[in-house]
Formats: C-alpha cells, structure tokens, sequence
C-alpha cells in the first residue's frame, strides 16, 4: 500500500488514554534517536522502528526523493499516515523524523497512543555530528549552523510538548540510554477526572510537579500561545517562576498581574482595577486567564475571564488542598459584597485544571485541615465509601503523603464531578448541587462574623459547619446521634475544628442568623438547609424556622 493510502483510524479519546508499552522518541536530526532507541529497546525487550524507514519502504522510494517530487506537504500527511499505523500496533520503542512532531495531527496521535521523549541535544553536538551528511532535504538549504539554529527556534518550544524530556549530549550511548529509562521509571502520568456538562468538557489533571510541564498541559489546548497569569503575592513567590519557566519553554508568552493575598482581593475595587490593567496591557478574546493560586483568585480569575471581552478561555491552576478540591471543580465564580460572601459572580467552565499535588507540600497544617474539611464533607454528602476512606487515611492526607493527597484529590474531584454533572447550574428542586452547601449556611455567616480577616480560614469554618449540619439534623429527629458522633471523632482526631466551642468567646446567635438571612440560598425569605439522615445520606429544605435554628444556635453554645 502506497505511504500516502493508509487509512484515517479513529482515534482513542486522550482524556481517558494510559499510555501502552509504545515509547515515541523525537527531537532534531543528530540527536540519536535511531541509536539510543535501538539500545532502549534492547534493554526494554521490545522492538525497535524507525519510521523514516517505514515511510521509505510504503513509499517505495527515499525520503529526498518523496520531497522531490511530491514537496513537503505531501511527505508530511504521509509520515502522519505511517506513524498513525505503527501507533495502532504492538509495544515498542519508535524513532520519529526531526519534523514529524510539528504536525499537530501527529502529536495528537502520539499522546493519544504513546508516551513521548524529546532527546534534546545542544547545537554543538549537533553540528558535529551532521557535517558533511547528504541526503537530509532540510540540510542541503544552506550553512549548517544557520539552518539548525533556525530549526532549533522553531521545533524547541514543540519538542517541549513532549511527556518527558532528557538532554543527550556527548555522553555515550550506554549513559543517554540509561538516562531514558530512568526518566521512563520515575514518570508519574498524571491522573485525569473528567468533568462532563451538557455543553462542555474538561478535565482535572492530578499529579505531581504538574507546574512545570505545564506548558506541554496546556499548548494543545490553549487557542493561542498566549496568555494572562493572575496570581496572589504569597503564590507568586513560591510557584510562579516554575510555571512562566513552563510556559515560556513551549512558546507560550504571559503577562503576569498580581493582587494582595486573602479575601479582600475578591472585592468589586480590585476586579475593577484588575480588568482595567489587563485591558490596558491588551488582550484578545483568544487569550487564556491563567489563575494561580487558592480559592480566592480561582473565584476572581473565573471572574475575570468570564466577563473580560464577554468570556475568554479559562485555566484553573488550583495550589491549596481546598482550592483542589472544591473550588477548581464546577465553573463557580464571583466577588463578595458588602452584604456578603459570593453575591457577585457567574457559571463560567474552564478549559481544563491543572492540581499540581507538589504544591501542597508548602502549605502549612493549618491550611491542609482547612482544605480537608471539604473531602470530610463529600463523603458526607452522598458518598460513604469516600467518608470511610478518610476515617482510614486522613492523617496521611494531613500529613503530607503524596499518594495520599492525590487519591483524596482524585475522590474529591469525582464526586464533585458527578453533581455538577448533574445540576450544573444549581436549579434542581431538591437536592442536586444544592447539597454541596452541606454546612456552608453556617461556614459563611461564621466567615461573616470575623469579617473575613484570616482569623477563621473558609474550611474551618465549614468543619464547624458540619458539625452544625449533623447536630442540627439529630435536633430535628432526621438523624441518630450516632452519626454526629463518629463525625465529631474523626473530625476531633485531626485537630479539626467541630463545634463552637472551638471559638475562645461565645458567639452572637442573633448575629449569626442575621448574617444567614443574607445568604444567597434564601429564597422567599427562607433558607435551605442541607442536613443528613445517615453518612452519605443527605437532602435538602427550607421547612426549618429560624426561631428553632436560633435555640439550635445558643444551644450549641452561642449567646441570645
């Protein structure tokens, strides 16, 4: 069969692809490609294929023969056809031509079928090892040096789309090939929870030390290679040099605007401040917002992106385990108001979020527990196994175990997933995302009364809240007191906060149900509550009066 008749397969979905044993090595001519191949796959025990040999062998004829007479173009749909083939087949360790990478078709198929290598090579190795060969099409258009060195420029910022990148230089074969199979070893491919809506689809990618390749993330999704990174100055010390590094080396260029930490940046001054120094700086409705941080700038990022020149694409680089967890997952949006929390906001969908489990390691406790709060809550909400799972591993999450955080993200992610799935926009009758609340009537008219300064972080004042949730339940005969207790357990083990008396001064209840009755759930004057019948087991209403939530209140522990 003629190279340019294979058949166009249909390609697998790579949002759900594990990649098989097929090792796809690229990067520039010279670079050793076909010779540490050949020495990977020995060790490897698999086959090895060079796929300028497969394309001269369908075509009959070598490949500056094919540019001859049929130009580039034609060898470049070819070489596609070719490679899509060989991915279709058995495990084995494949050497690709210096530009086969660049067709956007083909790098679709690779991460769809492979895992990729880019075997990055610097210029003087390069020129010493391609003087005097012939039969390179893209050698014979002048100086050596000036035509690698333009090639460089343009393949470079591609190659780094690549799964996993390792330098070869001068060293011998034996060492690049062993530097490939211990890059090989120690990959850890991220895990994917996808988030499927009515009209839209992205995923939650998890996994480790996801900020530095997120350049090779993100360039297959970006619409163009360029973007707008809004970060917080805490964040900006600590991750934001990694993730320009990441961009920058796949040609994606980022204006950086950054704003003070904590809730204040969620204001309606900042937003306005914010957009007026990005439309100043010049946008286009094809550039990404990029947001990089907590819970915060996720809220104010979306924000921004989803009113911007009326929507322009979205990334989600959550960087705290709340944020990971909860905020990143569901396209939840907004400002606060005087009045109070989230009041401002819209639905706005990402194009995909990248959970970066490294970043969690620089949190401190505290912000771990808070974050926690919120996977306690899932499993609370309708998921049991989830809830058992913490009782067992929790303080593996909270003490910073990487296998632990990535699991509980992933649960977390997935179950999020489905409700939003559901009821994305928070319109069920009964039920639905409204669950979600779980605790959150309470959490945000605590938040309310320490003025939203630091003093009580969000996710501790959803642990309080669930406690309130299930002691509110078994007030009102939905729930045994069995439960309230096994959650007060797990909760107390963790150094969690589960109750009111974890305040050092009794609270105001009038204040409390005076912050509540502002809340964005009240409907006709009344609140819906989400309250429990068991672990897993909880629904919604709004038949609970607020004289019985304020004895409920001073009960617990608050002041008239």
């Amino acid at each position: 069969m003629p190279y340019s008749s294979y058949p166009e397969l249909e390609p697998s979905n790579p949002r759900f692809f594990e990649p098989t044993g097929i090792i796809v090595l690229v990067g520039l001519m010279g670079a050793g490609k076909t010779t540490i191949g050949r020495r990977v796959a020995a060790r490897l025990g698999l086959p090895f294929v060079d796929a300028d040999h497969e394309i001269e062998r369908a075509a009959g004829c070598t490949i500056a023969e094919i540019f001859a007479r049929h130009g580039e173009p034609a060898f470049r749909d070819g070489e596609r056809r070719v490679i899509q083939r060989l991915l279709q087949g058995q495990p084995m360790v494949l050497a690709t031509g210096g530009g086969a990478y660049l067709d956007s078709r083909t790098r679709k198929l690779i991460r769809e079928h492979a895992r990729s290598i880019w075997l990055r090579c610097p210029l003087p190795v390069l020129l010493r090892r391609l003087a005097g060969r012939t039969g390179r099409p893209l050698l014979a258009q002048g100086d050596l040096k000036t035509t690698l060195t333009a090639l460089q420029a343009q393949r470079h910022p591609v190659y780094a789309e690549a799964d996993l990148i390792v330098d070869c230089g001068d060293d011998s074969i034996e060492n690049s090939a062993q530097r490939v199979l211990e890059a090989l070893e120690s990959y850890e491919h991220p895990v994917r929870v996808p988030v499927e809506l009515d009209a839209h689809r992205y995923d939650v990618v998890i996994g480790p030390d996801l900020l530095a390749r997120a350049g090779a993330l993100l360039a297959p999704l970006l619409p163009q290679k360029r973007a707008v990174v809004i970060t917080d100055v805490r964040v900006a010390a600590l991750h934001l040099p990694k993730l320009l590094a990441a961009l920058a080396e796949t040609g994606i260029e980022a204006q950086v605007f950054t704003v003070p930490g904590g809730e204040e940046s969620k204001s309606l001054a900042q937003y306005g401040a914010l957009i007026n120094d990005i439309l100043a700086h010049g946008i286009e409705r094809r550039t990404a917002v990029i947001g990089l941080g907590g819970g915060v700038i996720g809220d104010l990022s979306g924000f921004v992106a989803a009113t911007v020149l009326r929507g322009v694409p979205f990334v989600q680089i959550p960087t705290t385990l709340l944020s990971q967890v909860d905020s990143s997952v569901g396209g939840k949006t907004g400002l606060n108001a005087n009045t109070g929390k989230n009041l401002i906001g819209a639905f706005y969908q990402p194009l995909v979020v990248l959970a970066d489990t490294s970043t969690l390691a620089t949190l401190p406790k505290r912000e771990r527990i808070a974050g926690y709060a919120e996977i306690v809550k899932a499993g609370l909400i309708a998921d049991p196994e989830l809830f058992a799972w913490c009782e067992a591993h929790g303080g593996d999450v909270l003490d910073g175990d990487p296998a632990a955080q990535i699991e509980a993200v992933r649960r977390a992610c997935a179950f999020k997933a489905r409700v939003v799935a559901a009821d994305e926009r928070e319109q069920a009758a009964q039920g639905g995302r409204a669950l979600l609340n779980l605790g959150h009537s309470f959490a945000h008219a605590l938040e309310a009364c320490f003025g939203y300064d630091g003093r009580l972080l969000h996710g501790e004042a959803v642990s309080v809240g669930l406690h309130l949730a299930a002691a509110l339940s078994v007030r009102l005969g939905y729930c045994p007191e069995s439960v309230l207790k096994r959650l007060d357990a797990h909760l107390r083990a963790h150094g969690m906060p589960a109750g009111l008396d974890w305040f050092p001064e009794p609270l105001s209840a009038e204040t409390l149900i005076g912050h509540m009755a502002r809340d964005k759930k009240v409907h006709d004057g009344r609140l819906a509550f989400v309250l429990l019948r068991d672990v897993g087991d909880s629904f919604t209403t709004r038949d609970v009066q607020m004289d019985i939530v304020r004895d409920f209140l001073v009960q617990e522990g608050c002041r008239y």
